[in-house]
């Protein structure tokens, strides 16, 4: 618990202190956030405003994470409590996708308009990335023989009879490495949908992350390692201690840029925020082996990008008619005449409620299986 709670005061403080300094760079070097010509004429007055944000973010958080490991083994030396595996590897894929939201925030800067790398570029570049992250969340054991990631499909726990490895190893890694994949392109893109208005995807995401502290402190109470497997409650996550001080930083560092992010936003998160959120939260949803559950405790990001998956499907199919006034769902109640800050103050609510309910399942299938 010392251990999270100095890794969040870590993260809050660089990120609160940081983001006004990046905030002047970037407006002396003139990388300002270009606004599309379709969307609420509301938005025209953003035009300019700084962007890349999220690097602030994502440097705030991988800074935090390792000088907290510092400090704590500075304190006990002999305790073993260093990065680990799991740790690790969600790092690596935050860093990683946030590096991809770079370079389209880069490429959109660079020449002076709003669309940065194509549609084709980014999910490549998201493949490698994913690809990696799944290959290697397969690989390092710990003295239990427990890998960060498993081949089973995952609710609140492995579920038995979902496994990829039915057909062999091979196949197993081939399909989790697709499963995987999936889940972290899709996540990040439904950060990236949220990412639309001042202060929405980070304090949604705030939320989620909080869910992740709460799961991994749980998870750790009991551990299978620690209680025993008897009455089948116990947990089958490798690290799940070090995940949630990882989660309680990321929720830290993203207060912190929210201070900044709030209307009338000093500055935006960009592509290099929104991708690498996305991608830790399905990172937190393999490592502890909540997949499935990640569709409840992330249900705001469901729902927009579900809003932008019907508009374009249907505009498609009926010649040129639209569900919405405009997608993502947010745009489309700003359109209606709703206040911006209308909209993401009831958006935070709906997040908070799915968040809630995803923790109220997690803990009933506790509850069920004693």
């Amino acid at each position: 618990m010392i251990a999270l709670l100095t890794g969040a005061g870590i993260a809050l403080l660089f990120s609160l202190v940081g983001t006004p300094a990046f905030i002047k760079l970037l407006v002396r070097r003139g990388y300002g956030q270009f606004i599309r010509d379709d969307g609420p004429t509301s938005h025209h007055t953003k035009r300019g405003t700084p962007t890349m944000g999220g690097a602030v973010w994502v440097g705030s958080v991988v800074l935090a994470y390792f000088l907290t490991h510092l400090l704590m083994w500075l304190l006990n030396p002999h305790g073993g409590g260093g990065p680990t595996a799991s740790g690790l590897l969600l790092l690596g894929l935050t860093v990683g996708m946030g590096l991809v939201g770079f370079l389209d925030d880069f490429k959109k800067i660079s020449k002076q308009q709003s669309l940065g790398l194509t549609a084709k570029g980014k999910l490549i570049l998201q493949g490698i990335v994913g690809i990696s992250f799944a290959l290697l969340a397969l690989a390092f054991p710990d003295e239990n023989g427990l890998t960060p990631a498993s081949f089973h499909i995952s609710l609140v726990r492995d579920i038995p009879w979902l496994n990829l490895a039915f057909g062999g190893t091979v196949v197993g890694a081939v399909l989790f490495v697709i499963w995987s994949n999936f889940l972290v392109t899709a996540a990040s893109n439904g950060v990236n949908l949220t990412d639309g208005l001042d202060g929405l995807a980070s304090g949604a995401a705030i939320m989620v992350f909080g869910a992740y502290i709460l799961i991994g402190i749980w998870q750790r109470k009991y551990a299978c390692s620690i209680v025993g497997t008897g009455n089948g409650t116990c947990y089958t996550v490798r690290d799940p201690l070090d995940l949630s001080i990882l989660a309680a930083i990321m929720s830290a560092a993203l207060v912190g840029f929210l201070w900044w992010n709030t209307k009338p936003a000093k500055i935006f998160m960009g592509d290099t925020g929104s991708l690498a959120i996305g991608a830790a939260v399905a990172g937190f949803a393999i490592l502890t082996r909540t997949e499935l559950l990640l569709a409840v405790i992330g249900g705001l990001f469901v729902i927009i990008s579900l809003s932008v998956i019907l508009q374009v499907g249907y505009f498609k199919l009926s010649g040129g008619k639209r569900i919405f006034k405009m997608a993502p769902l947010q745009h489309h109640f700003e359109l209606k005449g709703w206040q911006e800050t209308t909209v993401v103050v009831r958006f935070w609510i709906l997040a908070g409620l799915f968040v809630g309910l995803g923790l109220c399942i997690f803990y009933a299938e506790w509850v069920a299986a004693l």
